[in-house]
């Protein structure tokens, strides 16, 4: 059974994601339809960002598993056996 701070993290996670994802599609989708000189603009990064975000992040999302499962399986490791 979660308690309650299991569900007020899990809530914030969810709310935090749904908004990532609200603010990303409007910047992606909709801002190229808006005209540039209109003040919505400020408040998005420019669109270079758009592709390296996520690049960068897929790719340091790429760097924790390895090193997790690096670590993982280093400590895992059986000894080799000595052959007399």
């Amino acid at each position: 059974q979660a308690t309650a701070t299991d569900q007020v993290v899990g809530f914030g996670l969810v709310a935090f994601s749904a908004l990532l994802f609200v603010y990303y599609t409007l910047w992606i989708i909709a801002l190229p339809f808006i005209d540039s000189d209109h003040s919505i603009h400020q408040y998005f990064l420019p669109r270079e960002y758009a592709v390296l975000i996520p690049v960068v992040a897929g790719l340091l999302l790429l760097l924790f598993i390895g090193i997790f499962i690096t670590v993982v399986m280093w400590k895992n490791r059986k000894p080799a056996k000595k052959s007399d």
